[in-house]
Order: C-alpha cells, then structure tokens, then sequence
C-alpha cells in the first residue's frame, strides 16, 4: 500500500464515498426524467436509463430491491425516486407480504410517483389460477391497477415451467391490463435458462443471478446474446458474489486478494462493492441491476457508481478476474446441472447453497431459514446420509459441498 494513501480501513472508505465524496458527482445525462434532471442540478448523482430488451420500455439502471423491511423505509423509498432509482422489485413472499404492502402505503402517499415507476413483482405460483391469485393480491397490497413486470420466481427449467396454459394466461392478463410484460427469475442453471428462455418466443423480461464471477462464462455470454436477440430484458442480481469466507482453506490468501482488489480500487475513487457494479454495467445488454439497498449510505454509493462516467479500464477488468479466479473456492456459482444429477436429482445443492449464502454472506439468518424450509422437495435428512463425494470431484469452483450442505441442516433444520 502506498504510504500516501491515507489510512483508512474498508468500511470507512466506504461510508466515506457513500455518504459524501461520490454522491458530490454530477454530470449531465440525456433522456432522463425531468425530476432526475432537476436532482442533477442540485448537484445530486442520478441514475440514466437503459432500453428493457424490445419492450420500448426505458429503465433505470439501478432498481431497488425489495427483499427486506421497506415498511419502515419510506423516506429511503422517497430518496430513491427523486435519484432516479425508478425501477422497483419486490416478490409476493418478501417479508411475509410486507414488502409489497410497504409499497402500497408508499403509493397511497405519493399516488404521482406510480405512473414513473415500474414496478416488478414475482410469484412461485405455477398454474393459471395460482397466478391469478397472487396476482390479485400483489394488486391489492401495491394499491395499484397494473403490473409493469410479473415474474415467475425462482425458475430453473423455464421450457418446463411456462406451460402453454401459463402462456395463455400471461397474453390475458396483458390483454385485460393488469400486467404489461412476463417473465422469470432464476438463481440456478441460469446461463441455460437465459438460452431456453430466447427459443420460447414471448418471454419479456429475465431477473437472473449475474455478476463479475459469471459473466466472462462462455456459455452465458451465448445466453446473454440470445436474449438480446429475443428481445427479452435482463436484470443482474446477486451482483455482488459474496463468498463464504469461513470455508477457505487459505484464509491468507483470501485476505491478500481482497486487499489488492481494495486498494486498487480505491485509487481509482472506488469500493470494491461499486466496481463491481460498473463491472455489470459495462454490458451493455444488462437494463438494470437490482439491488437491495437498505440505507442511505448503500443508496447514495450505488448512485454513484450508476452516475460514474470514468472510463472501465483492461486493468479493472483484469482485477476483478484475478480476484474472482482467487476466491472461486468460497462462492457458489449456481451451476446445479453439475452437481445435482449426482445425487439422482433428490438434493437441490444450489438451493441450499444459496440459503448458505444468504445467511453467511449476508447476514439474513430468519430469511435463509424460511427460504430452506421452502425448498420442496427435499427431505432435509438426505442431507446427513447422501454422499456428496461425486458432486465435489465435479464442481467448477471445487467447493466443500458435502460440509456446506451439513452446515446448512444444523443452522436452518
């Protein structure tokens, strides 16, 4: 580390950019909304705009993420609309329902703001009743007549799970204006979800898992280009790709890499959490990130980095990959078609790993516990007696899985 630099730790550099160094950029960006302009002159970073696949719809390239408690978040929920954070997401399972519902209390105060908005919600429902259902009541808890984007949550097989009668009744609700655009949301399997989901024909929007980790994949640069082709609108989540630092058998190492990537970026004005959501935007393809932001302090440097206009340089590029090369070991790359169909299909390994993630990574126990126990279906005993020994001779990012997995049956069962 240079000995101009001034010592500060991660944490600190990170309130500091977020709060007040990187929040003070302004620049001028075309085709915003007048109030994003009006924030801009004020000195105030805003959000540009990116075309939702074929749509015709224009996004905020920053969406916030509504899997936590916006019920007392409404001033954040305000701030966010007057940055220019126009796309919201939430899913009719967040929060026990509360996160829509927080929604609908946000709109019952400023009724204006919906028609900015748009608005994505999911639903695990897999038939067309089921659908109405959720979808009725998403409606009721937002106080809204319409859905801009209705997803399927939680796809792993799109060609298996947008039956024929799921796409009829997509086309109605669109008819009947209740929705305007369909698609999934996939954290599993999603490079081959993204393909399977170009040959259909008539799916609009993807939310899928999608960062620095996985984007130089080959196979989801196939995936990407696809969609492009389709038409369809992709939004990133997952983008930072957290890893579960407790399980690397080089904690050394680990360290060194995160401190490299730090002060690397740091120099360039930075967090490492920024960077790597320049790092998605550098894709072109991607309409939006969706992120969950729960205070000022992570909205304000997410704006930032959003707003940033300094050149993505080969060295960024080169840092983030080395780092991701460095740290494979902790992250799990959602790539179940590996892994499961060694355990005869009857543990959903990515699943859990996810919840794993949740819970390590991000500190959500409650949520990674009630999202465990929503797995169906999957005896949380198979997790004790299966051997997982195939499994990790054949996972890309030679993972512990049968450890992790019986980590996860004594925090979650």
């Amino acid at each position: 580390m240079s000995e101009n630099k001034p010592n500060l730790t991660r944490r600190e550099f990170f309130k500091l950019t977020g709060a007040s160094g990187l929040a003070s950029i302004t620049m001028p960006l075309s085709g915003q909304v007048r109030a994003a302009q009006a924030a801009a002159q004020k000195g105030m970073p805003v959000v540009p705009r990116r075309p939702f696949g074929d749509t015709g719809e224009m996004v905020s390239s920053l969406a916030l993420g509504g899997s936590q408690d916006l019920m007392s978040k409404q001033m954040l929920m305000k701030q966010a609309f007057k940055l220019g954070v126009r796309y919201w997401d939430t899913a009719h399972t967040y929060e026990g329902g509360n996160s829509e519902k927080a929604i609908g209390k946000y709109f019952r105060k400023y009724p204006d703001d919906r028609k900015s908005i748009f608005l994505a919600t999911k639903s695990s429902a897999l038939s067309p009743q089921q659908l109405t259902e959720s979808l009725r009541t998403s409606l009721r808890r937002m106080n809204t007549t319409y859905i801009d984007l209705f997803l399927i949550h939680h796809s792993s097989n799109p060609k298996s799970d947008l039956t024929p009668d799921i796409k009829t009744w997509a086309e109605d609700a669109k008819a009947r204006g209740v929705l305007r655009y369909f698609g999934f949301s996939t954290h599993t399997n999603m490079a081959q979800c993204l393909l399977d989901a170009s040959e259909l024909g008539w799916i609009d929007g993807i939310m899928a898992s999608y960062n620095y980790r996985l984007m130089n994949d080959s196979k989801m640069k196939r995936a990407v280009a696809a969609c492009k082709a389709a038409g369809i609108g992709l939004v990133a989540m997952k983008t930072q790709a957290r890893f579960f630092s407790s399980y690397y058998a080089d904690t050394e190492q680990k360290d060194a890499a995160s401190e490299e990537i730090t002060d690397h970026f740091m120099d360039r004005g930075l967090t490492p959490e920024q960077a790597k959501l320049k790092a998605v935007w550098q894709n072109p393809d991607i309409a939006s990130i969706c992120s969950e932001m729960p205070n000022m302090t992570i909205l304000k440097a997410n704006v930032a980095a959003a707003a940033d206009q300094k050149k993505w340089s080969i060295r960024d590029e080169q840092h983030l990959e080395k780092y991701a090369r460095e740290t494979a070991f902790g992250y799990c790359a959602g790539c179940g078609r590996f892994c499961e169909p060694t355990t005869g299909e009857r543990v959903p390994i990515s699943d859990i790993m996810r919840c794993l993630m949740y819970d390590i990574a991000y500190g959500k126990h409650e949520f990674a516990k009630r999202t465990y126990h929503d797995i169906v279906p999957v005896s949380h005993g198979l997790l004790l007696i299966t051997d997982f020994s195939e499994a990790e001779k054949i996972c890309p990012q030679h993972m512990p899985i049968g450890e992790l997995l019986k980590t996860a049956h004594e925090r979650f069962a």
